[in-house]
């Protein structure tokens, strides 16, 4: 998919459409997670800290990401691949693999782009954005096709010319060339894909170890024979924050810890699993890192439990100079089973015990607790609010709902008030503004509404190599 988030953004929000948009975390350190083609015109890139983009493009729209919204398109991509092949690969929200051979289509170069081309309209027909195919032999090559295809494009590469196309390409194209590995092979003289295949495998294999040099210069080659894999099954589930303000009070890092771990636990049932490691993510003010785990005697879901090992392992922790960022994740997941509540139930009373005999330690649990409810460090996205909140905090790009005016978003907010727009993605037109008080009882939270009609039916089967 082309500029995913972004795009979704524009589609969504007409006044929007043609404009820069910039979607990712809108705090000091955040980080920009998408940039429109339109803000690209301006330097703005994935991953680049939000304050730069911000002196970048000034005038461009900055939005909080609306993770369902995208999930909810992705999921309609996704069936429009597994309608052609089994054999579908998502590597993210917005991008897949497909094997081909495992589907309907036939092994030939025409009939891989009529299928190509069909799916394109697919898309922008079930959703109103656009994607770029890449066709080929082998997932590398691939996946630089759909590359090369950006934006709202098609390319295939034939067999056989994978080697031409590379040699004289950067060796930054190649899967698992970062930076580091980047400089490396520049000192060592090698600075493009030809230039590594010349060197030899014995030449690879001694800067860059046995495993890496000898995958590297199979890939100089051309040569890509990982399979695309349907199925990956999660091996672990987290979250993590980071704050604008480094955090130096220990009460109050324990209390983003018990947060933290609630909203884990929270995702870890929603996928159905329970597990066995407790894993505790802190970076320090000098942005070293530091990771804990503890592994119970059997998998659990249970929050109470996760939040205790998440205690005990910050317990181990120098948060000394300030704390900058803080994680909580499960691993070794299992399936949810009927032998998880003994480990539970173990697990639980071993905790409570420890409480016990710590005195008041449950009491500073709740006050924990409470307080997290009322934290106001920003988070990727807004989370449904505690009942009984006195103040919402209305981020940018968020849907709302007015009881006169109907469905808008959020333009911005501050100094007790809050800017909506009113406008609605089948509009061709941009809604008009208007401003309230941030507490308006008339205005609460909404939900996306759809980009294209639902009673429209995508039509029939398409292919792609990544998108």
């Amino acid at each position: 998919m082309d500029a995913f988030f972004a795009a979704a953004e524009q589609a969504a929000k007409p006044s929007l459409r043609g404009k820069p948009v910039i979607v990712g975390g809108l705090g000091p350190r955040g980080v920009v997670a998408t940039a429109s083609y339109e803000a690209r015109r301006f330097g703005v890139h994935s991953a680049m800290p939000m304050g730069q983009a911000r002196r970048l493009a000034p005038n461009a729209a900055f939005l909080v990401p609306r993770f369902s919204f995208y999930r909810s398109i992705s999921e309609q991509v996704m069936e429009l691949l597994g309608r052609l092949s089994p054999l579908v690969e998502p590597l993210s929200l917005d991008e897949a693999f497909v094997d081909l051979e495992a589907g309907e289509v036939a092994d030939d170069s025409l009939s891989a782009r009529a299928a190509g081309e069909r799916l394109r309209v697919e898309i922008l027909a079930a959703t109103g954005l656009t994607g770029s195919v890449g066709l080929a032999g082998s997932k590398m090559i691939a996946k630089i096709a759909s590359e090369e295809a950006k934006p709202d494009g098609l390319v295939l590469i034939e067999p056989g010319t994978e080697r031409e196309l590379l040699g004289p390409r950067s060796v930054r194209i190649l899967p698992g060339v970062g930076p580091a590995t980047g400089e490396h092979l520049r000192r060592a003289g090698m600075t493009t894909v030809a230039d590594l295949a010349e060197a030899g495998e014995d030449e690879l294999v001694r800067l860059l170890g046995r495993s890496h040099g000898a995958s590297l210069y199979r890939m100089a080659q051309g040569y890509d024979d990982r399979p695309v894999v349907a199925e990956r099954d999660a091996k672990s589930v987290s979250v993590e924050d980071t704050f604008d303000v480094d955090l130096h009070d220990r009460v109050r890092i324990r209390t983003e810890v018990d947060r933290l771990a609630e909203r884990c636990v929270g995702r870890l049932r929603a996928s159905g699993h329970s597990g066995r490691t407790i894993v505790l993510k802190v970076r320090r003010y000098d942005f070293s890192t530091l990771t804990r785990s503890e592994t119970l005697r059997g998998p659990t879901d249970d929050v109470v439990v996760v939040r205790e090992a998440a205690g005990r392992l910050l317990e181990a922790v120098d948060t000394t100079g300030g704390v900058r960022l803080l994680g909580v994740g499960v691993s070794g997941l299992a399936d949810y089973t009927q032998e998880d509540l003994f480990a539970q139930a173990e697990a639980r009373a071993e905790a409570e015990a420890r409480a016990e005999a710590e005195g008041q330690a449950g009491d500073a649990g709740e006050v924990a607790v409470a307080a997290a409810e009322t934290s106001v460090v920003p988070e990727p996205a807004v989370e449904p609010e505690a009942e009984g909140a006195v103040e919402r905090h209305w981020a940018p790009g968020n849907d709302v709902r007015h009881a006169v005016y109907g469905a808008g978003w959020v333009q911005g907010s501050g100094v007790g008030r809050v800017t909506v727009r009113f406008e609605e993605p089948t509009w061709s037109e941009p809604g008009r503004v208007r401003t309230f008080a941030v507490d308006d009882p008339e205005l609460v939270p909404g939900e996306a509404l759809p980009l294209v009609d639902r009673g429209v039916d995508a039509g029939g089967v398409g292919v792609a190599g990544t998108g």
